[in-house]
């Protein structure tokens, strides 16, 4: 049994320190937290955008006290600021979306502006140029493209709209991210097996050095820094599924500031939609079945065409609580898949054990009484030796995925925000051909179960137009095993001693039968039984993240 658990290092071992250590970090802890209130993170890991500006008259000054106002078209929620005296403003940390941004002042005209869109990680500028009192009020809807320029970060951002309309495989997230500059995909990562470079490449970089975030807050798997939702389980196949409907926009960054981190490869910020004042859902189910699919090339008439059948479904719903303040969003997607696959082998003939008088080993003899692969079905010459298969088999294979997430955001009055979001995924899937490649024989399949949960909390608090402050945390667990399919036989009752201690290690072995790989039985065994256990504490700047067992926990 091989176990994915999260990383544990440990930098410190809080048991065995020394008093006087752990003052110091008391000490140390007491500091950050005191920097981090008085910081003015205008700038940070963040699943927000902003939005600043400067405000001129019609001769180009500049003019202070200017109220500036940006109102979320979907949730009614305003933000205001005043320019200062160089006549420059910024509205930090607003939720992604569209706003309308006003600015006024005595002895001017009204000036608007309709579909800003603020995005997750950018800088949406907005100079305003006001009129004269007397003049008109002004109104204008803000430009769709605009060339980037606050800061160097490359990359792209996948929107609402791409993520709702462009098609992808399985309904799988991580598809869209080669669609970006700099980005690529491994060839050797399709099937992300443990020895595989990631999910895609940014600009150069190991496919393994990425960092994923979900609403900010970390989401990846230390067993191979992948993201805990979506990564595979065996066969390539995602063990859960962030839903598509819950996602408003993923950005991918590279060349990216320091308050990110971590990796160096690419920061991929997945925003998960919020409700909004009207109720909005959405009921969908995708199906695929060999009844309607052509026959594979390696699966000719007169074999059974190879069994296919997938099915994903779920819906969504997100609206008010209590309009204008409270709203939440729910998603949820299921997959249900039976496939089978189809292939050759060459097992033992029972009348070529009983011509060469039968079983005397008391092992061999017990091991067939259980019947460990199929009959022949093929015609072939007894004892023929020319590897000429003589059974044709299907091994089914299946993968049911439930995966949900709900999101909560509240907002006390203009300077106080809280937004809280979970999510959790289950699965189990059987397949063939996964630890270390195993067999196709029916009966010796890799039984993967996988459990996620990612929770996260966030606190935005506004001191004052130039002051802002947000606490998050987030706890992550993932908890992914991998099994043989026979997990419950104890070789041990057959007579068949292979040094196992425990239950862990129950199931057949891998038996070669004669010369034929692909007629084998049993699962070899790729490494001991491992357990993650310990815990550590790893100071990073802003971020620590702290691991006990399967569970992580970023602050």
């Amino acid at each position: 049994m091989n176990r994915a658990c999260q990383t544990q290092v440990t930098i410190i071992d809080l048991p065995t320190i020394t008093q006087r250590a752990r003052k110091r970090w008391v000490i140390f802890a007491a500091a950050s937290v005191v920097i981090l209130a008085l910081a003015v993170p205008l700038s940070a890991q963040t699943f927000r955008g902003n939005i600043r500006g400067r405000v001129t008259d019609p001769n180009g000054a500049v003019i202070p006290e200017v109220a500036v106002t940006a109102k979320n078209v979907g949730t009614g929620i305003e933000r205001s600021t005043v320019t200062d005296s160089s006549g420059n403003y910024t509205l930090a940390e607003l939720q992604t979306g569209t706003y309308v941004v006003t600015a006024q002042k005595p002895g001017f005209a009204k000036y608007q502006i309709d579909n800003v869109v603020v995005e997750v990680t950018s800088e949406k500028r907005v100079d305003v140029e006001l009129s004269v009192a007397g003049s008109e009020a002004v109104v204008l809807v803000a430009p769709a493209a605009q060339v980037e320029t606050t800061t160097n970060t490359l990359g792209g951002t996948i929107s609402t709209k791409a993520v709702a309309d462009l098609p992808v495989n399985g309904r799988d997230f991580t598809k869209f991210l080669v669609l970006v500059p700099g980005a690529t995909g491994d060839p050797s990562g399709a099937t992300d097996s443990p020895g595989s470079f990631g999910l895609f490449s940014a600009n150069g970089n190991r496919g393994r050095a990425n960092n994923y975030l979900l609403d900010g807050t970390d989401m990846n798997d230390g067993y191979r820094n992948l993201p805990a939702i979506n990564e595979a389980g065996v066969f390539g196949t995602p063990a859960t599924i962030l839903p598509i409907e819950a996602i408003s926009e993923v950005a991918v960054l590279s060349n990216f500031e320091a308050e990110y981190g971590r990796n160096s490869g690419a920061v991929v910020n997945i925003v998960t939609k919020s409700g909004t004042n009207e109720f909005h859902g959405s009921v969908f189910e995708f199906f695929r079945n060999n009844a309607l699919d052509a026959r594979n090339f390696f699966n000719p008439k007169p074999d059974p065409q190879t069994a296919f059948r997938n099915n994903q479904f779920g819906g969504s719903l997100g609206g008010p609580i209590i309009r204008k303040r409270t709203f939440f969003y729910f998603a949820y997607e299921g997959q249900r898949e039976r496939v089978g696959l189809n292939s050759t082998a060459r097992v033992p003939d029972p009348r070529e054990i009983a011509a060469l008088g039968g079983t005397t080993n008391p092992v061999i003899a017990r091991l067939l009484a259980r019947n460990p692969w199929p009959a022949p079905n093929r015609p072939l010459p007894l004892f023929d030796d020319t590897g000429t298969p003589n059974l044709f088999v299907t091994t089914r294979a299946l993968n049911d995925v439930d995966s949900m997430i709900g999101k909560i955001d509240h907002s006390f009055n203009e300077q106080n925000q809280l937004t809280a979001r979970y999510f959790f995924g289950n699965s189990n899937q059987s397949f063939p051909l996964a630890i270390l490649a195993g067999n196709v024989l029916p009966g010796y399949n890799t039984v993967t179960p996988t459990r996620v949960n990612l929770f996260s909390i966030s606190y935005l608090k506004l001191f004052s137009n130039t002051k802002v402050n947000e606490m998050r945390f987030g706890y992550n667990r993932f908890d992914e095993g991998f099994f043989p399919e026979d997990q419950n036989f104890d070789p041990r009752t057959i007579g068949l001693n292979t040094g196992i201690v425990g239950s862990q290690d129950f199931g057949l072995p891998f038996i070669r039968i004669r010369k034929d790989p692909v007629g084998s039985i049993g699962l070899p065994r790729s490494a001991p039984p491992s357990q993650c256990r310990g815990r550590g504490l790893i100071p990073t700047g802003r971020l620590s993240t702290i691991s006990r067992g399967n569970s992580t926990v970023t602050i």
